[in-house]
Parts: structure tokens; sequence; C-alpha cells
């Protein structure tokens, strides 16, 4: 049995749904009862656990054969991470007392990059599993396609989609959640022993000139890219609520400048971006 954490999100759910469509068992460890209808109508087990409960979490993940973890995401993060050590210390703590017989978490492109950003909350999840006497993969997956759900709306209504992403030319590792999600379920269901780190990006490395062009294609009309001026970065996101923006910027920063990529050899996904974009388009 397959414990699954994050299962109401895309990545969660894709490895899930895998797993279920391939007769094996999962439980779906939920926070909201509102949600475990439409999983226990697919035959799963329900638990019920918060990150905040190491209780509910140590049950849920009693008698897995395999967890699969997906660290809650702090898009505005304390300066220290507070939020994501708090929840990683009540991960791990509820692992080394279930004692599942493996773990598989999702992790990021950048998990090893030494400057603080964003994507450093992966880092320290890396730094507390890493340890566990538990077998322990570690899916570092790129950039996800899925984010330009939020460019579905300026492109339609503008034909301009405003990139933090730069140059415009500059391609990088992305990947779609489909991909994410059924190379989770695979892992989940393979052996292995102590610290494995998977690197997973798309079938090719995109650009913003890229994601434009698909989305010309897709809605009949012209779309391009436009970059938002680094000056601009953090006046623009404390106006969208942020009050810490700095981890964002050098996130993007990462990407922009190179120190964030894959250094070591990738799993390649099978999804285009033209069919990733389709589905963010249609929903």
């Amino acid at each position: 049995m397959y414990a699954i954490t994050g299962i109401t999100g895309k990545v969660g759910g894709v490895a899930a749904s895998t797993l279920l469509d391939a007769g094996a068992k999962v439980r779906a460890v939920l926070r909201d009862p509102g949600k475990a209808g439409t999983w226990k109508a697919r035959g799963a087990e329900i638990a019920f656990a918060d990150f905040d409960s190491v209780t509910a979490l140590t049950e849920a993940f009693t008698g897995a054969e395999a967890v699969f973890i997906l660290l809650p995401p702090t898009f505005d993060p304390s300066p220290n991470f507070a939020e994501a050590r708090a929840t990683i210390a009540n991960i791990r703590a509820a692992l080394e007392a279930a004692r599942p017989a493996k773990v598989v978490c999702l992790s990021t492109i950048g998990a090893d990059a030494e400057p603080v950003n964003l994507l450093s909350q992966l880092s320290l999840l890396e730094t507390a599993l890493g340890s566990l006497p538990t077998p322990v993969a570690f899916l570092r997956a790129g950039w996800f396609i899925d984010n330009a759900a939020w460019d579905v709306e300026p492109a339609r209504l503008t034909g301009v989609i405003p990139s933090f992403l730069q140059p415009l030319d500059r391609a990088v590792p992305m990947v779609s959640t489909l991909d994410v999600g059924r190379t989770a379920a695979a892992l989940l269901r393979q052996d292995w022993t102590g610290k494995r780190i998977v690197n997973l990006e798309g079938p090719r490395r995109i650009c913003p000139n890229d994601i434009a062009a698909a989305f010309g294609r897709l809605l009949d009309k012209p779309v391009k890219a436009a970059v938002v001026a680094r000056g601009e970065w953090e006046e623009l996101f404390r106006a969208q609520g942020m009050r810490n923006p700095t981890p964002r910027m050098r996130m993007l920063d990462g990407f922009n400048e190179g120190w964030i990529d894959f250094k070591a050899e990738t799993v390649k996904g099978t999804v285009e971006l033209e069919d990733a974009l389709r589905q963010v388009v249609q929903n």
C-alpha cells in the first residue's frame, strides 16, 4: 500500500491515479474530509492528517510499503524558512516512527544550489530526510510547465505574457506535472538502498518565447512574451501581498543566471510543451 500526501494537487493526484490504474493499493492522506469522496470512490483508503500533527502523520504512514512526501508550498516564507523547518521536522519524526519500507519525496531542480532562494526549502527537506535509515528517493523536477496557468488570461486578453524568466530566448529545464506524477508513481514501485536522486525534465528545454508561441497556436492569435524588468520585481511582488519577496526573486535570478540547473544526468518526460499547455488552457 502506498501512502500519498498532496493527493488533491496535480502531482500527488497523478501519482495516486497512476498507481490505482495499475491495481495498486493507495492510502490518500488528506487534511480536508470534504475531498475524500472522489478518492474513496476510486477505492483508495482514506487517512486524515495535518502536517502540524506528528501523531496523525505517523498513523497515516504506518503500514505503508512506501510514502510519497510533498512538502506543502510556502511561496512567501519567513526569512529563516520557519514554516518549512517546522513541517519538515514533523515529517521526519513521523517517518522515523512509522518506518515505511521506502520514501519518495518531491524535490526540485536547484535543491543543490548554494545561494539561498525560494527552493532552499526543498534543500532543507533533502538534508533532513536524507539521513533517515529508510531508503529515500528525491525526485528533483524542473520548472513546472503548469505554472503557465497564470499566463492564460493575459495571453487571451492582451496577447502578451509577462516573463520573469529572461532573456526570452534562454531555455531552461521544464516539465509537465503529468510527467512528475507518473515518475513519482514509478519510483514508489521500485526498490533501492540508501539515498537516491532522480533529476526530471521534459522532452526538451523551453524558453519564454516557446511558451508564447505555443499559446499563440492554441488560442489562434498572436501571443508574445515580454520581459518584466528586474528592478520592478520587488514592488510588484509586494503589491501582490508578499512580505518577503527576496527568496522568490533570488530563485528567478538562479534560473536567469544559470546557477539553478541540473548538474547531472536527467530523466526525460514525454509530455510536450503544447500538450501540457493545452490542458492548462482547457482548465
